[in-house]
């Protein structure tokens, strides 16, 4: 979750601006109700933890609206107040196909405080709450990016142009030109950000009336535009692929700066399709809430003054309540709202789910135990006996963890992650010894021996199935004491008729001639020995190694259930 830092004279200076009292054990007290958690409240600072269906709450001047509504109860405002500018911001056509969401915002009579103190801390804010919302919002900067500019520095009307690579412009930071493929390979930024526009023959750029470039979107500004202390006069101008992003990222940067005394204006925007809006729109969203999907979730039917009192605190408001729908007032910088279960979320939130009342569960819930209780128990007991610590690794892996380094065969299908995140994420796993071995390879720092197990699930074929792994870490771990403990564990699940046999080099991660399967009334139900070293050296690991692997699944059948 993002974590956000605020001053708490700031908030103290926001909060006296709009005649309210600044109290920061109460604020201690009551802001976690709104769904947050804090990490560090005092005289000084204020660190919080800010969820991520809340945005709107990622700088200490959109926080400071929220908690007027909140916590002191002031009229809500779902509707941002713009005024209607004169500025203009042209889209040429062939941004469809580059970066067609192109959005502007301008925002006049800033003071950014009356100390040098006060002003870096301004800027700090900006610079912050930008980066943030690039991370919370435009996803890395691909769905939206934000430019801030000083407008007396620049002059509209504003064109936003497809360009060749060798397009030169002083980028911020730097003392002379550059090229747009110079930024791409050489700029921190453009390194950062470079993947973004692969692929592509043009790049987008904002020009001013004079054909000098204010921005290269998602890039990086131009030097020329630089925000400073004396800036008053800000354009705003926000760009990506997803519509409802920037529109919520540029009310947020326009609400921000109003916050120090700003007036919004609109932009007059030319799309690349053709279409001209004014915007931003301020208008507050309207939504209908079902009452029965209210009543049947809350429990209760609440009034209409405690719905009203409730959403108020949220920051919207009530237009009527029905017999069949509620109708709110929402603000449009809300992001988080897609569903009528996030107003009512929002309605539970405000009222208070300490006053949401109790009740008992209306069915009988009495539970089934599962077929597998008592042999994982069991199993748990036998492993801890050995002197084992149990672990619990991550469900997700990778091919080479898997299957390369350990030299195992995927078995059936393997279940794949259609967007991963990480190249080290990217398929459900089918064993679990790959994640003991990472998790020595991380503390092989500490003093052996170390003697891990897990008992966990794996996916083959698309379906669950549940396995026992164990690594052991000691210099004098050999083949005899791997079998001691195996014996041991089968001795505790209560094996009659068990033979070890040889495995077959390379099948697995085992030393060759150093391991064994493990077969039970004519049932293979795991394999053990000692890993190699060639495999335990690709996890960063240099101690003698031992291990084993079962199928739980094949140990029910093998092994009857005495209990």
């Amino acid at each position: 979750m993002p974590t956000i830092s605020v001053d708490q004279a700031l908030i103290k200076r926001l909060m006296a601006k709009h005649g309210y009292q600044h109290d920061t054990e109460y604020l201690a007290d009551n802001l976690p109700l709104l769904g947050t958690d804090i990490d560090k409240c005092d005289t000084e600072t204020l660190d919080i933890e800010i969820f991520p269906n809340r945005p709107d709450l990622l700088s200490g001047e959109t926080l400071s609206r929220a908690i007027r509504n909140f916590i002191h109860h002031a009229p809500a405002a779902p509707n941002l107040i713009i005024k209607k500018g004169d500025l203009e911001l042209i889209v040429d056509s062939e941004l469809k196909q580059i970066r067609p969401v192109i959005l502007g915002a301008v925002v006049r009579g800033v003071n950014s405080g009356s100390s040098e103190m006060e002003s870096d801390a301004f800027i700090k804010s900006l610079m912050d709450h930008q980066e943030k919302l690039h991370f919370a919002l435009g996803r890395g900067r691909k769905r939206a990016s934000i430019g801030v500019h000083d407008l007396a520095k620049i002059k509209p009307p504003f064109f936003v142009k497809a360009v060749n690579n060798d397009t030169h412009f002083t980028p911020l930071s730097m003392d002379d030109e550059m090229s747009i493929k110079q930024i791409l390979l050489e700029h921190p930024k453009g390194i950062d950000y470079a993947h973004l526009l692969d692929g592509f023959e043009k790049y987008p750029v904002i020009v001013d009336a004079e054909n000098r470039i204010l921005s290269f979107p998602p890039i990086i500004n131009g030097d020329h535009t630089t925000v400073t202390a004396d800036t008053t006069e800000f354009f705003i101008d926000v760009t990506g692929w997803d519509y409802r992003s920037c529109e919520a990222c540029l009310m947020l940067i326009a609400m921000q700066l109003e916050e120090y005394g700003g007036t919004i204006e609109s932009v007059k925007v030319t799309a690349c399709d053709g279409s001209v809006q004014h915007l931003p729109n301020g208008d507050a969203i309207e939504h209908k809430l079902p009452t029965t999907l209210l009543n049947g979730l809350i429990g209760d039917s609440l009034e209409e003054n405690q719905i009203s009192s409730a959403i108020n605190r949220m920051g919207g408001t009530l237009i009527s309540k029905g017999d069949d729908y509620i109708n709110l007032l929402m603000p449009r910088w809300r992001f988080d709202i897609l569903h009528p279960v996030d107003l009512l979320e929002d309605i539970a939130i405000g009222h208070g789910y300490e006053n949401l009342g109790t009740d008992i569960a209306k069915s009988p819930m009495t539970a089934v135990p599962r077929k597998d209780n008592n042999i994982l128990r069991r199993i748990r007991d036998s492993m801890q006996g050995l002197g084992m610590m149990q672990i619990q690794s991550l469900t997700l892996s990778n091919d080479l963890d898997q299957f390369t380094l350990m030299r195992w065969d995927n078995v059936g299908e393997v279940t794949r992650i259609t967007n991963p995140i990480t190249i080290d994420h990217t398929l459900l796993r089918q064993y679990l010894m790959p994640g003991l071995l990472r998790l020595l390879s991380s503390n092989r720092h500490h003093d052996l021996p170390q003697s891990v197990y897990e008992l966990g699930t794996v996916v083959r074929g698309h379906h669950n199935s549940t396995r026992l792994a164990f690594l052991v870490a000691e210099r004098s771990g050999g083949f005899a004491a791997i079998r001691g403990k195996i014996q041991a564990f089968l001795r505790d699940l209560g094996a009659q008729n068990h033979e070890i046999t040889p495995l077959s080099d390379n099948d697995g991660p085992w030393l060759a001639g150093r391991a064994a399967k493990v077969i039970v009334n004519g049932i293979h139900i795991g394999c053990f020995g000692e890993i190699d070293p060639n495999v335990a050296e690709q996890f960063e690991l240099k101690v003698p190694l031992n291990g084993a692997e079962f199928s739980v699944d094949q140990i029910l059948l093998a092994i009857p259930d005495p209990v």
